[in-house]
Formats: C-alpha cells, sequence, structure tokens
C-alpha cells in the first residue's frame, strides 16, 4: 500500500487525485503493479474512495497520459535535467512526470501543473530536498517542452524498443510507427447492453456497432453514467464480446468460461441464460468478477483455479470458452501499463 498520508480534506482543490495517480504511476514503473489491481476491487488504492468523481476521471487521465507517453517524457526531462531524473525519490519522479505531462498534454494551467507537482513532492519526506528542482524543471517544460516532443515526433519513443522492433519485423516499420501513433489516443469505450441497443446508445450519446455494442467516448467516470448502477450494461470491448456469440443459443446449456476475470463473456453467457462456471486462478480478479456480476444482477458459479490444472465436473459441460492469457499488446490503448509491464522474449 502507498505509505503517503492523505492531506487534511481542506487542501488545494486537484491535490488528492495528482497524488492518487502519483502513487498508481509509481505502482506501475516500480512495483510493477497492473492499473487493473490499482483502480479496482479489493486491492485498489484506498485513497480512490476519498474521490469525487470529476478527480477520480481527473486521476484516471494524469495517469494514462503519463503511460501513454512516458517514452517521450522520458526524452523531454532528460533534455531538462542535468544528471537525470532522481532515482533516490520516486515521488519526486512521478512529479515531474505527472506535471510535464500537464503542461504538454492536457488541458491545465502551466502555473496549476508546477504547483502542485511542487507541491507533490514537498509532501514526501524523501522527494522534499527537489522541491526547487521540480520548479525549476516543469517551467523549463512550459517554456522549452513542445519543441522538445516535436523534435522525436516521429521516433515512436512511446513504446518499448523491444516492442517497437518486434512491430516492425511482423508489420514492416510504416505499419508499426503508424501502430504506435494510434496508441497515444484516448480510446473509445465499447458497452454491451441487457437490452435495446439503440436506446442505450441514444442515452449515452453513442453509437450502436453492427455486432450490437454501444461506442462512445469517455468524458468523466464510468460509474456516474446513466445505467451503471442499475446493472443495464458493462464495460466490454467490441472485439472481445464476439467469442460468447458463436456458441449460438445457450440457454439452459452449461458453459465454462476459462480464464474468466473480470467476467464479461461470464456476463454475456448468463444473460442469455446459461449456466456458467467460472474460472480464474487469481482471487483478487475473481472477486473483481463477483462484484461485476452482483452489479448486473447475474448468477454465475465462480471457482479460484488454474484451468490447466482443474478436474471439472465428471459430467463435463455443453460448452467451453477460453479467453487465453497472452503478452496482452493488443490492449495497450486501453491498458496502457501493458506497454511497460511486459519484456521481450
Amino acid at each position: 500500500m502507498p505509505s503517503q498520508r492523505f492531506a487534511p480534506p481542506s487542501e488545494v482543490p486537484g491535490l488528492a487525485a495528482r497524488r492518487i495517480a502519483a502513487d498508481i504511476v509509481d505502482g506501475v514503473l516500480h512495483k510493477h503493479r497492473t492499473l487493473d489491481d490499482q483502480l479496482d476491487g479489493s486491492g485498489a488504492h484506498p485513497g480512490l474512495k476519498t474521490l469525487a468523481d470529476r478527480d477520480r476521471a481527473l486521476m484516471r487521465r494524469l495517469v494514462a497520459t503519463v503511460l501513454r507517453r512516458l517514452g517521450t517524457l522520458g526524452h523531454v526531462l532528460s533534455r531538462l535535467l542535468d544528471k537525470g531524473i532522481p532515482s533516490d525519490a520516486p515521488r519526486a519522479q512521478s512529479a515531474l512526470l505527472i506535471g510535464a505531462a500537464q503542461i504538454l498534454w492536457m488541458d491545465v494551467p502551466d502555473h496549476a501543473a508546477v504547483d502542485l507537482s511542487v507541491r507533490l513532492v514537498q509532501s514526501d519526506r524523501r522527494a522534499a530536498r527537489y522541491a526547487g528542482l521540480v520548479n525549476a524543471v516543469l517551467r523549463r517544460c512550459a517554456r522549452e517542452g513542445a519543441a522538445l516532443v516535436e523534435e522525436v515526433a516521429a521516433q515512436s519513443l512511446d513504446l518499448p524498443p523491444w516492442l517497437l522492433a518486434r512491430w516492425s519485423a511482423h508489420y514492416g516499420e510504416a505499419t508499426a510507427r503508424e501502430m504506435a501513433l494510434a496508441l497515444g489516443h484516448e480510446p473509445s469505450l465499447d458497452l454491451t447492453v441487457k437490452s435495446d441497443a439503440a436506446q442505450w446508445a441514444n442515452r449515452l450519446h453513442g453509437e450502436t456497432l453492427p455486432t450490437g455494442t454501444v461506442r462512445m467516448l469517455l468524458h468523466g467516470s464510468v460509474t456516474m453514467l446513466p445505467g451503471f448502477a442499475e446493472g443495464q450494461w458493462w464495460v466490454q470491448d467490441a472485439a472481445a464480446a464476439l467469442p460468447a456469440r458463436l456458441f449460438g443459443d445457450v440457454k439452459g446449456k452449461s458453459i465454462a468460461d476459462l480464464c474468466a476475470a473480470p467476467g464479461g463473456k461470464t456476463a454475456q453467457l448468463a444473460h442469455a441464460g446459461a449456466q456458467v462456471t467460472a474460472i480464474d486462478r487469481s482471487p483478487a480478479r475473481v472477486m473483481r468478477l463477483r462484484e461485476n456480476l452482483a452489479r448486473l444482477s447475474l448468477q454465475a458459479e465462480t471457482v479460484v483455479a488454474d484451468a490447466v490444472e482443474w478436474a471439472g465436473p465428471a459430467e463435463g459441460f455443453d460448452g467451453i470458452l477460453i479467453d487465453a492469457p497472452c503478452t496482452s499488446t493488443g490492449t495497450i490503448r486501453r491498458h496502457p501499463d501493458v506497454a511497460w509491464l511486459r519484456q521481450g522474449a
């Protein structure tokens, strides 16, 4: 758990969101924790409960922007720092990254980005002595950062070198760089709805895809959208919603969903009337799956087990769905931590 103490409610507006964003960025870069683990379920950052929805949305955007632009941010800061980013104070590093991300890519006044980053390091015992450095570097970033970004715009720095090399070998260098560029943009939000996709698309100001998925751009917190609390829909990429539909009519059939968490396919099958057994080896992820099913008022048997070793019932199943674990590099646009948590083979 993060060691920083929470400031009183009277603290500067926006500081709490940035403090939690800094903790989560540090969790990804130094503790190798996924965003999913830090944002949802039993392992979520405890400070999230204290944030208003507007601040929670800001925090998520801060984290996503830093991780999507991490390579470019590293280049910019290396040019502005004589001795590199301080390695003995993670909070100084995260404050610089968050401050520069706001200055270069977010609609935040430069003076606010600088001031709040300085406050971040001042509130941390190990990083406090770097407050002056953070202030000076971010002020230079406001003046010189855009030009530094432009000089490396064609270099695809925001992908780890090993991944860019792999994509270049498979798809060609030009296509790989186009893919890398696309990853820098915020993705759309895809929803699977229980019924009347057209009505929900209209209500949520989105569009209905040919597959029935409702697609929209998210500006705010998912939990505040109409229909979330009532369990009328769940977040699920359009492509991820296709495999469960290949079963056809599953009403009354027994289906095993292997590697099931966080539960989008389980929810699809259960809503269609299947008797679902959802298996995943991660207790934390199974807990998230159960929470999602509870919100949706859907039923499924859940099992914490490694699907490779799990024997299952003697009578077997009418069908088995498996979304096998992989490198997840195809999900980087929505999960920007993946690029920095995976290693090349």
